[in-house]
Order: C-alpha cells, then structure tokens, then sequence
C-alpha cells in the first residue's frame, strides 16, 4: 500500500532535501509545504518531492500552522485516491529505517492511528492556560496587547475561556501518522462544525491539540495508538523547543524504538547523520 509522506519546512533546504532523498520510493509519495515566509527557493527543491500550494506563511505556535496542514491534506486527498497513511514530519526529521522496514512498519499498523494523545486537564497534561486564557503567538502588537487586556479581565472576574461545547480537549505531539480514512473524516467534520478551529486561533499551540480534540470526537478514537514513534529529547525545564540531536545521542536514538529522530540541524547534527546512514545501511542488508 502506497504511504504518503507530508514535510512542513522553513529553513535548512540541505536538510529537507536530504529528507526527501532518503524517502524516495515507488511506494511513497512525499510532499513538502513551505512556508510562504521563509526563504527557502522552490525551484531548488527536490525533484522527487510535490509542492503544496498555495503556501502559508506560517507563524510558531499559532493559528497558521493548522491551516497550512489542513490545506497541504486537501492537496493530498484530492491528487492521492489511494494510500494507507499520511506520516507528518518537519525538514528536521531523519528516519531511523531503511524505507523496506518503515514500509513493514506502517503496515503492521494499518487499522491504526499512530498520533500521541492524551487529554488536557490538570491530572493529566496539564496545559489548560493554553486554551483557557487568550494567545496570540508571533502576532502584531495590537494583538498581544488585546490578549493581555482581556486575560486581565478575566482573571478580574475570576473567568476563562471554555472549549466548545460538545468538544473535550486533548492534545499531544503535533507529529503524526494518520490514516487516508481518518484525514478525510477530519476535514468532513471541520467543514461542517468549524467552531474548534475558530476557537484555536486564540490558542497557544493549537497544533499539539487540533487534529487530537478532532480525532476524539470522530469514530476513529478507538483506532488511536498513542505513539506517534518519534524520537525526540526535550531539555528539562519546560522548554519550548526540543534538542538539537548530536552524535552523543546515537546510541539512546539505536535502543529507540522509533521510525524518526528529531529535530535535526544540517551542520550541528552532520556527524549524526553520518552514522545514521551508515546503520541504516547495514539494517538494509
């Protein structure tokens, strides 16, 4: 079964074109979203890769990174009839296996979605100020400065914002792999109920909680695996972004049980990658 792969980039094109060399395949096909503010030159991409049109300029942490993936499914959906899954990556991604296994490995999880999940809540992950008081991630001044007053007000009135009736909120890694079916029952139920989306444009991360609230509310639920099979090391501390993967990591990255490591960097990680090739050379023997 054919396997789609979606790449969402914003700088490092050695990198992204690494990534889409390592996934050339007659059965993968791979398409790559740039962000409409970033530098990066279309014409220097891939040949192997698709374009995703039209571009988003795409802000971190905010409203513009749901909508540039839900444009770039649309793409897929309407010029991919058949496949098995969309894997959702950065052009920071590496995989960990010859693409003989990783093909092994979507299809042992078929009738599965591979999508770290879990609700939000105070005993479980407790993020609810992400959607509990008022965000607005990269915007202008204005707009930072509207959210401050109003989180003022409701903090004042000892209020916060609530989600959407009929809709829990869950969340988890924006990274994922989820069926062709699943994708379009998605889209099928934001189409006719966008009200999550048009809450999420004042949300901190609306990414690592969209597509999970989504799922949960769809028949597709109880397909959910919560393993998005991602290896990815967060400093201690709460911070905001992962390491930058070294060499020191080869061997805690080998004993994972991941498809991809994350996050990458062409020159920090150039040594890595190295020795990444080079295993999954001798795993394809």
């Amino acid at each position: 079964m054919q396997q789609v792969f979606l790449i969402h980039a914003h700088k490092d094109l050695d990198g992204l074109n690494r990534l889409v060399e390592q996934l050339c395949d007659p059965d993968f096909l791979v398409y790559v979203h740039l962000d409409r503010s970033s530098a990066l030159d279309p014409a220097a991409l891939h040949r192997a890769a698709r374009l995703v049109t039209p571009r988003v300029a795409v802000r971190w942490g905010g409203i513009s990174q749901v909508a540039a993936c839900l444009g770039s499914l649309r793409q897929i959906l309407a010029q991919a009839p058949s496949f098995d899954k969309v894997t959702f990556l950065s052009a920071q991604d590496f995989p960990l296996l010859p693409n003989t296994l990783l093909k092994q490995q979507l299809a042992q999880f078929s009738g599965r979605e591979l999508i770290e999940l879990t609700p939000i809540a105070p005993d479980a992950w407790p993020v609810t100020a992400r959607y509990q008081y008022f965000h607005r991630e990269g915007g202008a001044h204005f707009e930072r400065a509207a959210c401050a007053m109003l989180n003022v007000g409701l903090r004042l009135l000892r209020r916060t914002r609530r989600f959407p009736a009929g809709f829990t909120p869950y969340g988890g890694s924006c990274w994922w792999s989820l069926s062709r079916a699943c994708l379009a029952e998605l889209l099928r139920l934001h189409d006719a109920d966008p009200r999550l989306l048009r809450f999420c444009r004042w949300v901190q991360c609306p990414d690592e909680l969209f597509f999970q609230t989504m799922i949960m509310q769809s028949h597709f639920a109880s397909r959910v695996l919560s393993d998005n099979f991602r290896y990815i090391q967060w400093p201690a501390g709460g911070a905001r972004n992962p390491k930058v993967l070294g060499e020191a990591d080869f061997d805690q990255i080998r004993a994972s049980h991941a498809h991809f490591c994350r996050k990458l960097d062409s020159r920090t990680s150039a040594a890595l990658v190295q020795r990444l090739l080079t295993w999954k050379e001798s795993r394809a023997a």
